[in-house]
This record gives C-alpha cells, sequence and structure tokens, in this order.
C-alpha cells in the first residue's frame, strides 16, 4: 500500500508494471480493487496507477459536498507527486467524468482516453439529491443492494455469491461522506460542452446491460467527442472490469497501443 498527501487529502493508490503510463479512474462506492484483474493483464505491458479517490477505500473523507474539481486536482497533485508530468486515462462512471475534467482543464497532462460506463451528464439533480438524503438519513443498507444490482448483470448474485458479497461490502463500507460528497460532484457536474473540445484519440465503452449508464447514453456522449470509437461489451453491467476483465482490458490496450 501507497499513500501520498495532496493538499489537505491522503490519497492511496497502488504502481505496477512497466511501459506507456496509464491511469484508472473508480466509479462511485467502489475503490481501486474493482481494477484488480484488469491491471493483471495490462500491467506486463503498462505501467499502471490505480488510487482511491477522496472519500473512497484508504483515502481521504474530506466533508461534504465535493466537486468534480476536487477530485481532478486530487489526481493531477498525485501524479505531481509521482513525477507523471502525462499519462493515458480510464475513467469509470465518476471516473469518467473526473478524466473529461483533467482533459478539460490541462490536456497537455493527458495523451489518450478512454471512458468506461458514463457520459457528459449523468442522471438528474433530484435523483442524486434523493440519493444523498438517503445516505445521510439512514446510512447504506436502505438503498445498497439496490445500487449493486445495477453495477452487474442479472444473474450475476446467483453465480458468483461470494464475488457480489464481498462487493456489497465494499460499497457499505464506503465513508457516508465520501460517498454523498461525490454524489454531490456528480449532481452539478454537466461536462457537455467540454465534450465537443477534446481533441486527443478516445474510446468509449459500456457493458450492453448497463443500466447506471445506458448504451445509448454513453453512445451519445461519444457522438460529441470528435473521432471518439464506441463499442460495447456483451454480457457486462456498470463494472465491465469485475464482470468481463478479459474483454475490458483487451479494448483498453487495443486503443493505447494504436495511439502509441
Amino acid at each position: 500500500m501507497s499513500f501520498k498527501r495532496v493538499g489537505r487529502v491522503v490519497l492511496h493508490y497502488k504502481r505496477v508494471g512497466s511501459g506507456p503510463r496509464v491511469v484508472l479512474l473508480n466509479s462511485l462506492g467502489s475503490d481501486l480493487r474493482i481494477w484488480d484483474e484488469v491491471v493483471e493483464r495490462l500491467s506486463g505491458e503498462f505501467e499502471i496507477l490505480a488510487y482511491d479517490k477522496r472519500g473512497h477505500g484508504l483515502s481521504d473523507a474530506p466533508p461534504a459536498p465535493y466537486t468534480i474539481a476536487d477530485h481532478a486536482g486530487d489526481l493531477t497533485g498525485l501524479l505531481d507527486a509521482l513525477d507523471w508530468p502525462h499519462a493515458a486515462l480510464v475513467g469509470l462512471s465518476v471516473g469518467g467524468l473526473i478524466a473529461q475534467e483533467i482533459v478539460a482543464r490541462a490536456p497537455e497532462r493527458v495523451s489518450s482516453l478512454v471512458l468506461c460506463g458514463t457520459a457528459a451528464r449523468i442522471g438528474t439533480a433530484e435523483m442524486w439529491a434523493e440519493r444523498i438524503a438517503a445516505v445521510e438519513g439512514q446510512g447504506f443498507p436502505p438503498i445498497s443492494r439496490s445500487v449493486i444490482g445495477r453495477w452487474f448483470t442479472q444473474g450475476f448474485a446467483a453465480q458468483r455469491p461470494d464475488e457480489w458479497a464481498g462487493w456489497l461490502n465494499m460499497l457499505e463500507r464506503t465513508p457516508g461522506e465520501g460517498y454523498a460528497g461525490t454524489c454531490a460532484a456528480i449532481r452539478d457536474a454537466d461536462l457537455t460542452a467540454e465534450a465537443g473540445r477534446i481533441a486527443i484519440p478516445t474510446l468509449a465503452i459500456v457493458g450492453d446491460e448497463d443500466m447506471s449508464t445506458p448504451p445509448d447514453l454513453v453512445r451519445a456522449t461519444a457522438a460529441l467527442i470528435p473521432g471518439c470509437r464506441f463499442e460495447t461489451i456483451a454480457g457486462a453491467a456498470h463494472l465491465p472490469c469485475i464482470e468481463k476483465p478479459a474483454e475490458t482490458a483487451a479494448l483498453i490496450a487495443s486503443h493505447f497501443r494504436k495511439d502509441a
């Protein structure tokens, strides 16, 4: 385990492999472990940085609310601390919003981009307000099974019950402050205008059974980005890095090889 203080926030990260540099950005309510099987497949060809964003995993959870700019500043600060002037980014869900924010703020820092199960805008203000109120009022138990039910395809819990239980534990052990704070960041983020100005090689991918960011939503964001390629991953929902790691890693590696 490795840690770096970035401003007032201590971030937990893992760095493995060698080669062109790639950063993996997590979804809401998850930590860097969701990428483990993808990292195994990529680290022989790329140097991989995975980290826990503020409010998640082993990183600090400062008082809510947060903004996408806060999250983007954390990551660019971590890259500075590690002496990574630029890297390719793979952003999943809110991680994709963070990645888009970094491209908008500092395009010279990003060599190539993969957007996974994400969009320029995700959900509605009302939806996120309800989610924040639920977590702040009663914690995770009333909503956690509904949330994780959207992470995976319908048969996942029955076919892989031990994994289901473990990922549920990860979600429910996320600091409430961190979860609610990041919900606020997603609620307030709209990068629609910025998407049209992305000028680096970009791939958008999504599970074909994703209910959190459905394929049509991801496709619409891909259409905003000049030259963006769009691919679906069969038999996956919102976290294809867990359900279909081989397919996810292959798409990422192929995209970054073409950009090299």
